[in-house]
């Protein structure tokens, strides 16, 4: 197997993970939940949005979060932001990493943002521009990269289409996002074997859900495809409120744990790690007990 030495995990947890649950997290949680990843030996991670607080309240102590956590020296601290409207509200709190996002389905995008993908991307831009010369690093998430709820199998074409038009934005990072957690690993290979062949200046990075339990077998497809970075969510907590079906993302503990098994090397401490899921076990509504358990017993 052609494997990197080294992978990437950047933490979707406190963004991604929290996002979708129903009862509100209280903020003194988050932050703590924050501080604690800081500790794991993770370099970047996503720690709020800037979106409706209508739509997604669970982010709606974004400026709170962002102004009370414990800022390390060397981790980058990403905001979500959906427009021009929360990127001024990044800007505010200080914010020098942000995500923004667009769909390779146009249905998808029409029911997440009720635009149409070029009207997203004209939007966009303009963000994209203004952080550029703020210094800004800016990544790109693309959602329903494999396939949409509404949609079905998504061409790579369209998912082509967006890479080369984010790689002209000079965007620093592309997330390739299994939005709904039904790809599988051929599609997952040939996809992200076609979008290195681009040679994007980006970073590319894979973003999977374990909907039906393959989120691990795409991973090791994307990794024999050369892509050596991933998102993970602690606990394997997740899934887009807009995305009927999705479930949670990878969970941070298993991949760290498959990688570190197979002798890939990812910089962080799997028992600091843990530590983790026992916080966001205390403060959600999921059962993550059995999920844990396996893990410790195996790292005993």
């Amino acid at each position: 197997m052609n494997l990197p030495k080294f992978v990437e995990i950047i933490e979707v947890g406190p963004r991604d993970g929290l996002q979708n649950e129903a009862k509100l997290i209280p903020t003194d949680k988050k932050v703590e939940l924050i501080n604690l990843l800081s500790q794991t030996g993770i370099k970047r991670m996503e720690a709020t949005s800037f979106v409706s607080p209508k739509h997604v309240p669970q982010m709606a102590d974004a400026s709170e979060v962002l102004r009370r956590i414990d800022r390390v020296e060397g981790v980058q601290y990403m905001t979500l932001i959906p427009n021009l409207k929360g990127y001024e509200l990044s800007k505010e709190q200080g914010v020098d990493s942000i995500a923004l996002f667009v769909a390779a389905s146009e249905t998808f995008n029409q029911r997440n943002v009720r635009m149409p993908i070029a009207e997203s991307m004209k939007q966009l831009a303009k963000v994209v521009e203004d952080a550029k010369s703020n210094n800004t690093f800016v990544r790109f998430d693309i959602s329903t990269a494999f396939c949409c709820p509404f949609e079905r199998a998504v061409p790579v074409d369209n998912v082509l289409r967006v890479v080369k038009e984010l790689e002209s934005l000079e965007v620093d990072e592309i997330v390739v996002c299994d939005t709904i957690g039904r790809a599988n690993p051929k599609q997952v290979y040939e996809v992200f074997s076609e979008i290195l062949n681009l040679n994007t200046r980006a970073k590319i990075t894979g973003h999977f859900h374990d909907t039906y339990g393959l989120s691990k077998a795409n991973t090791i497809a994307a990794l024999q495809a050369g892509v050596a970075a991933f998102d993970a969510s602690i606990g394997g907590l997740g899934g887009c409120p807009f995305a009927p079906g999705a479930a949670g993302n990878d969970s941070t503990e298993d991949l760290v744990f498959m990688l570190h098994e197979m002798g890939i090397e990812t910089g962080i401490d799997l028992t600091k790690l843990l530590q983790c899921v026992d916080l966001i076990k205390g403060v959600t509504e999921r059962d993550l007990t059995g999920h844990i358990s396996k893990i410790e017993n195996l790292v005993i």
